[in-house]
């Protein structure tokens, strides 16, 4: 959708942070001197002991890796071959059928509950209809819906993929940016399954591509050794300045929440004003998943139609999944002025469908 958009459009395409890298991250990278050198293939030690130390784990259970997409493609290559099946949300981030096939495997759907939330009987019935399931994953919040998962659903989630002895990665790289209640980890219901996040999101650093995943030792070894051969280390200024962010969560975090809540404030004023809908609030992360008009043809032709006639760029839900067509993800990251100035634009062609 971005690739041949116009000249002069509004993104509320892309999900990554508008507001500024934090001072103490910029700071970090100001102050790398000497040599440039290779870091660790695990890990700086200073940041593996601060993520540790923000988590409460031991420092064995973190791979650091090259943001969480270099973690999640590490574990699938590693516990995934030909004809594996892998359980994935739908609708769901787009990245997670691609990695299943890149591994071998087989992406099978699993629906979420209209909410955009995790069903646990919904997953448990897919679960059971397909036995060559090696892998499961769920998103929480989750990117496209905003949907969060509960802490029963996560608990019957691991017990059933416990049970069979299947890989369970839980991508909680959203899980600081939220309007209300921070959202329940996989961690805090379960021993069982593996955790990713990165300093992308709420830390405000997409661009130093520094993420980890968090569990069994032994299970993250494997992907470590793919994880090595995939990039050699996370580039070392980078990671000195993911440590300082992440020591300085204390004041990171709160300020990213308040940028949050102002966009989304912004937003739901929006889409009052501008196409009549009064908005419930997304549980987390910084989507809108929003209802296309029923008579606007396939979500894919509005989205290309908004983007090339009225210059304000939004993702065809049916790119998340079958369960994604009719829909659109609107990214509310983007700055107060350019979310009002998007459904401005994005009204007219409303009022049309």
């Amino acid at each position: 959708m971005n690739v041949g958009a116009p000249a002069g459009c509004v993104s509320l395409g892309l999900g990554e942070p508008t507001w500024d890298l934090p001072e103490s991250g910029r700071r970090a990278l100001a102050l790398s001197a000497g040599p440039c050198s290779y870091g660790p293939n695990a890990g700086l030690p200073e940041l593996r002991r601060v993520i540790a130390s923000f988590y409460g784990i031991a420092e064995e259970c973190i791979m650091v890796s090259s943001g969480s997409q270099g973690a999640l493609f590490a574990l699938f290559m590693a516990y995934l071959g030909a004809g594996d099946e892998v359980l994935v949300p739908d609708p769901g981030f787009l990245a997670y059928p691609t990695l299943a096939r890149l591994a071998g495997g087989e992406a099978v759907p699993y629906p979420l509950a209209p909410d955009g939330s995790l069903d646990e009987l919904a997953f448990a019935a897919v679960l059971e209809a397909h036995p060559r399931a090696a892998a499961a994953i769920v998103n929480n919040p989750s990117n496209p819906t905003g949907g969060c998962a509960g802490e029963t659903a996560l608990s019957a989630v691991a017990a059933a993929c416990e049970e069979r002895g299947i890989l369970l990665v839980s991508d909680e790289v959203y899980r600081e940016l939220y309007l209300a209640k921070k959202p329940t980890s996989l961690a805090d219901v379960s021993d069982y399954g593996i955790v990713t996040s990165s300093v992308s999101k709420a830390w405000g650093a997409p661009g130093l591509r520094v993420g980890w995943a968090l569990g069994d030792p032994g299970t993250l070894e494997g992907a470590r050794l793919v994880h090595n051969s995939m990039v050699s280390c996370v580039p070392r200024p980078s990671q000195e300045a993911a440590r300082a962010l992440i020591e300085d969560s204390g004041a990171i975090l709160p300020a990213a929440r308040a940028e949050l809540k102002m966009r989304w404030e912004a937003l739901a004023g929006a889409l009052e004003a501008e196409l009549g809908i009064v908005a419930e609030k997304p549980a987390g992360a910084f989507y809108y998943w929003l209802r296309l008009p029923e008579l606007s043809g396939d979500d894919t032709r509005f989205c290309l139609r908004s983007r090339d006639e009225g210059k304000v760029i939004l993702i065809p839900g049916s790119a998340f999944g079958g369960r994604g067509r009719g829909y659109a993800r609107l990214s509310y990251a983007a700055s107060p002025d350019d979310l009002r100035e998007g459904l401005r634009r994005l009204g007219r062609f409303w009022r049309k469908a």
